[in-house]
Order: structure tokens, then C-alpha cells, then sequence
């Protein structure tokens, strides 16, 4: 064996299909989800004789595949009939009403957008949807700063079955009861997979990505274990280019035990979704020197240059909770009757986050 036989040359890769480790990549068979999307469809099927459909609120831990599970329905759904326009927002990127808005407008080619107010939006959204029926798909809902426009939805759109995908069960726990008597969704439930499932999941997507036989047994059981500790798959899909990458850098035509150990130690280094908090995040968490009333902490928070209502200062409170930033306690009772105390997270809280 020559010096240079185990080193890739300049034309040479060990990615097959390197598009095939993205999250977003829908594979043919969608694996042990297959309850989970007869009930999604279960939800839809209404509309297919032209009756309104019932809601869903889909929920789980991240990287379970809840949103490639609904993007597989709603592709069954266009393949089979096109009486039925199915809409998908994600709501970490358009995360108010009026951003919701817009991006319907868009996605139904309604184009006459400059210089109208939301309520003019909305009507036009309306009438469109008015005219067939709608799957309308709301991702990272809990990422909303308002939910306004599922009242305006749920209210006015005859036809029409609503999906909202969050990490929380307790989603709309806090929304107001106007709101959540016209949903009235039911719950669905995503659990992690299992160490089996990771497995096969992986297999799946590492035979889509990469050439064959250059992954050592060693280097891919390594990160199928840290994916299943982590129980979230696109972290796993990280960790399988990754290696990949690190073994390439290297001109390796193997992915050894050591590349998959560099990956999992740099996986440790990346922030996750979590822990990016926007600029009036970060200034409530600066405002909490120690325990304090929700309503005071408002009060500092206009003086310091917040620009949220109370209400959206709310939802923030909710979600940097959720999220392990802050730690939130009711308190019933009292001359003031029932309020919120806001402190900031120990360390060992946002640890364990």
C-alpha cells in the first residue's frame, strides 16, 4: 500500500448528498411517525367534503419530527388534491400578527401590500381563504409575541383546519379564553425517539449523505449515542457532517471513532436556539436584581427604553421562563390580588435547562 493511498484527492469527497443531513430534508418514509400522521390527517380530512376540519396543537421536546412529520401530510395533502391550500408560517421568523399576515399575503400572491394596516391585510387574506378550504400550519408558535391572529383565523375563515407545533403542551395556557374557545385544539403528542429508532434514523440519513462504506461501525455508534442522549435528530444530522467534515479536513477516506469524538466535543461549543435572546430580552434579564412583581418590573422596563406592550411583556416573561433565563412564581391572594414574581435563574437552573 502506497504513503498516500488512504488520502482523499482534491476531487474526491466523502458526501454523497450532502443536502440529505439537512433538517429540512424530507425522505421519501417518514420512520415511526406513521400513528402521529394518521391523526394529522385524520384532523384534515373534513375538508375534503367541504366541512371545516378540527384543530391541532402539536407539541414535544425539539428534533423529535414534529414539523417534518406535518411537512409530509401537507405534501400527501398537494399531491392529492389541489381544493385544499395548505399554508405553512413559522413564527420564530414572522413572529406577530402583522408579520403572519404579511407572509399569507405572500404565499397567496396577494401583492397589494405597501401602506396597508394589518386589519386591511387580514380582510384580503380572508376572502382568499374564504374561497376554498385551508390547512393552516403555525411552527414555533411559542415563539409568537402575539396570537391575535388566531383569533382573527379561527373566527373568520369558514373552512379550514388549524396545526400549531410547539415544545410546550401548555402553549396556550395563558392565552386569552376568546382565543382558545375558538381553537379548542387537541393535543398531540411527539415523544423522543427511541435508542433504536435513533439508530435507524440516522442509518437512513447517513446512507442518503454519504458514499458508502466510509464510516467506520465505531465513529457512527458513537454519534447515534450522543443523538440519543440528547434526544433531538437534527443535532444527530449535525454531528453525522461534522465528522464528515473533520475527516475530510484530514483528506481522510475513513470517519473514524476520533472524527466523530471532535464533532460531539464541538456540538458542545454551539449555541442553541434558547440561549439567542433579542435585545429586549436581554434587557429584562439586566433589570432582575432579585425578586420582583411582574407589574413593577414593567414599570422599570418602560423607563429603560422597553418598547413592548404589557401584553406582549408578558408573553416574553413566559417564553424566557420556558427557556430556564428567568424563574417565575404565582402568588394568590393579597391586596393586590393575584400576581407574578419574576427572579433571575441560578446558575444551576440554567443548567439544568
Amino acid at each position: 500500500m502506497g504513503l498516500f493511498d488512504e488520502m482523499l484527492k482534491d476531487n474526491e469527497s466523502l458526501f454523497l448528498n450532502e443536502v440529505a443531513l439537512d433538517p429540512e430534508f424530507m425522505p421519501k418514509q417518514i420512520a415511526f411517525r406513521e400513528q402521529e400522521n394518521q391523526v394529522i390527517a385524520l384532523r384534515i380530512r373534513p375538508l375534503f367534503q367541504k366541512r371545516t376540519g378540527s384543530n391541532l396543537l402539536i407539541y414535544g421536546p425539539p428534533g423529535i419530527g414534529k414539523t417534518v412529520a406535518v411537512k409530509k401530510v401537507v405534501e400527501e395533502l398537494q399531491e392529492t388534491t389541489d381544493q385544499i391550500i395548505p399554508l405553512y408560517i413559522n413564527c420564530w421568523q414572522h413572529n406577530s400578527t402583522y408579520k403572519v399576515v404579511l407572509e399569507l399575503c405572500n404565499q397567496l400572491e396577494y401583492r397589494r401590500t405597501v401602506n396597508k394596516l394589518t386589519a386591511e391585510l387580514s380582510d384580503a387574506v380572508v376572502a382568499l381563504l374564504n374561497k376554498s378550504s385551508a390547512v393552516l400550519v403555525f411552527d414555533e408558535v411559542d415563539r409568537s409575541l402575539d396570537l391575535d391572529y388566531l383569533y382573527l383565523l379561527s373566527e373568520k375563515v369558514y373552512r379550514k383546519t388549524i396545526i400549531l407545533i410547539s415544545n410546550y403542551s401548555d402553549t396556550l395556557s395563558n392565552v386569552d379564553e376568546r382565543i382558545r374557545s375558538r381553537l379548542s385544539p387537541e393535543l398531540l403528542e411527539f415523544c423522543p425517539y427511541t435508542l433504536e429508532e435513533t439508530k435507524s434514523i440516522l442509518e437512513q440519513r447517513k446512507n442518503y449523505g454519504f458514499v458508502a462504506g466510509v464510516w467506520e461501525n465505531a465513529a457512527f455508534e458513537r454519534i447515534v449515542q450522543a443523538c440519543f442522549n440528547l434526544k433531538d435528530i437534527r443535532k444527530g444530522l449535525y454531528l453525522l457532517r461534522e465528522a464528515g467534515n473533520g475527516a475530510e479536513a484530514e483528506a481522510s477516506r475513513k470517519i473514524a471513532l476520533k472524527h466523530a469524538e471532535q464533532a460531539v466535543a464541538k456540538l458542545g461549543q454551539t449555541p442553541s436556539k434558547k440561549d439567542i435572546l433579542d435585545d429586549e430580552s436581554k434587557l429584562i434579564i439586566s433589570l432582575l436584581a432579585e425578586e420582583e412583581k411582574i407589574g413593577s418590573l414593567f414599570e422599570r422596563y418602560q423607563r429603560e427604553g422597553g418598547t413592548s406592550s404589557y401584553k406582549t411583556f408578558q408573553r416574553k416573561i413566559e417564553k424566557l421562563a420556558r427557556d430556564g433565563h428567568i424563574v417565575t412564581k404565582k402568588v394568590l391572594g393579597g391586596p393586590e390580588g393575584t400576581t407574578t414574581l419574576v427572579s433571575r435563574a441560578s446558575e444551576k437552573q440554567t443548567r439544568l435547562n
